[in-house]
């Protein structure tokens, strides 16, 4: 099989479902291959974790969000504001005044509230799983945990919080791998010009009445004049941060729980030892990553582990492929928190290295040893629904038993 027939079944449902076995052929081919431009919108396809890792982090390859004559939408005219789709020296501007924010000491800080609100849904859990009754752990607590996260970040009321999942998911539905209709596009530029209202608001409130949230601490800083940002570029970077921050942890939650499941004497090491915690969240991160591609594109006429690729050639970066790299990774198809290198490729690299990665790993490491303690005989209670993206990758669906009473 040639490359462009493996890239063409990513799109397929049996890919969405499971990739990597179209990976495995990927890695058999190489570290990257050339795409045919008379077929694809790709000029070649990176998944060794050395290529990837180039791709990442070499100035040669620029970020695009796609083609020209669309960028003046909605959707993509605001990603494009971003500091994560932005060129320099835009994307440094926009990175400082966030790094100012998201401190270490500033997510350490969190680490009470985020423990206070994984015991309030468990206790949740508790109650809608007593008797036996099965409960959905992707809604019940992979999707609640991360957003109630976004809440304490941005001081937002807890009613507001399910209609940003909503916007968030038509944005991430154009984004995805062969997510370009139009229709889609439509559904995106419409949650885009949503969520700008809601933001400017947000920024107008926060200017009159600043809290201790992170957009009060941004406005200050802007206000102040060291930090040369607009509103608008601003709102673009809190829809890129909603978006990113919640349903990338919800699918690492939820990836995670499976193959911690099918390891009893794993669960039991993660009750009792944080950095077994710490060492499985690197390992779901690795063996299922919630980020599964990226794209790149040349910046001038170079190649890439021997391909060569033209100027303004576009290339398919497998951040999923390059996590299960059979030369980085000794039987990479096993899941195995003890392995000797646990690096993966899921938060990015270089200058667009993923800003919130010290919060999701903080959000991992507390939630699933609280999550075991709770609840020793902890279950899958049904088959398990993966959702239809493939950018995003994560269930959709998670049925499980808690088991006895779950008391506190």
């Amino acid at each position: 099989m040639q490359a462009d027939q493996v890239v063409a079944g990513l799109h397929t449902e049996q890919a969405r479902h499971d990739p990597n076995p179209w990976y495995a052929t990927l890695h058999e081919l190489g570290p990257a291959s050339p795409l045919d431009p008379a077929t694809s919108v790709y000029s070649a396809v990176a998944n060794g974790f050395e290529a990837v890792d180039e791709v990442l982090r070499d100035p040669r390859f620029v970020k695009t969000l796609g083609p020209a004559d669309k960028l003046d939408h909605p959707v993509l005219a605001t990603l494009s504001r971003s500091m994560m789709f932005s060129l320099e020296p835009d994307h440094g501007r926009m990175r400082g005044l966030f790094n100012k924010i998201f401190t270490p000491r500033r997510i350490a800080g969190l680490e009470e509230q985020l423990l206070a609100a994984v015991d309030g849904l468990l206790d949740r859990m508790a109650e809608l799983g007593a008797g036996g009754s099965p409960v959905d752990f992707v809604a019940e607590f992979g999707y609640r945990f991360p957003t109630k996260v976004i809440g304490f970040l941005l001081d937002l009321p807890e009613s507001d919080l399910g209609w940003f999942r909503e916007r968030a998911n038509r944005i991430d539905r154009y984004l995805d791998l062969g997510g370009k209709a139009d229709e889609k596009l439509k559904s995106a530029d419409d949650a885009v010009l949503e969520l700008t209202e809601y933001y400017l608001r947000l920024i107008a409130d926060r200017r009159r009445s600043p809290g201790t949230d992170i957009v009060s601490g941004l406005v200050r800083l802007i206000d102040a004049g060291d930090d040369r940002i607009t509103d608008i570029e601003l709102v673009a970077n809190l829809v890129v941060l909603m978006n990113a921050s919640f349903v990338t942890t919800m699918n690492l939650l939820g990836n995670g729980l499976l193959p911690l499941l099918a390891r009893p004497e794993l669960v039991d090491r993660v009750r009792a030892d944080a950095d077994v915690a710490s060492r499985c969240v690197e390992e779901i991160l690795r063996y299922d990553s919630p980020v599964q591609l990226l794209t790149r594109v040349a910046g001038e006429d170079t190649e890439l582990a021997g391909v060569p690729i033209a100027r303004g050639g576009v290339i398919l970066v497998l951040i999923g492929a390059a996590n299960r790299d059979p030369r980085k990774y000794p039987d990479p198809d096993t899941f195995d928190p003890d392995r000797a290198d646990v690096a993966h490729q899921s938060f990015g690299g270089g200058a667009y290295f993923c800003l919130g990665a010290a919060l999701s790993r903080l959000e991992g490491r507390l939630a699933f040893p609280r999550l075991f303690r709770r609840f020793p005989d902890l279950a899958v209670a049904g088959e398990p629904a993966r959702g239809d993206a493939f950018l995003l990758r994560g269930f959709s669906e998670i049925p499980v038993t808690t088991g006895g009473s779950g008391a506190a």
